[in-house]
């Protein structure tokens, strides 16, 4: 099993957002922004502080997937 963003990133799509501004908004840092592209595992104060600035739920952000899934 492995985490994936995409849903993050089609967000962000959603609201006109870019990483950088995701990054500033959040308050997160450059590495854990780019452990999120490469859906790597970050703390869960980074998805609370993701969740927080989007105002959303940590379903609408990440999920746990088959690790076949993230070729």
């Amino acid at each position: 099993m492995a985490v994936s963003y995409r849903k993050l990133w089609k967000l962000l799509i959603d609201r006109d957002m870019k990483k950088k501004d995701l990054r500033i908004a959040a308050e997160i840092s450059t590495n854990a922004l780019a452990k999120l592209g490469k859906n790597e595992r970050v703390t869960t104060d980074v998805l609370d502080r993701i969740c927080l600035t989007l105002n959303c739920d940590i379903g609408d952000i990440m999920e746990i997937v088959n690790n076949e899934d993230l070729i």
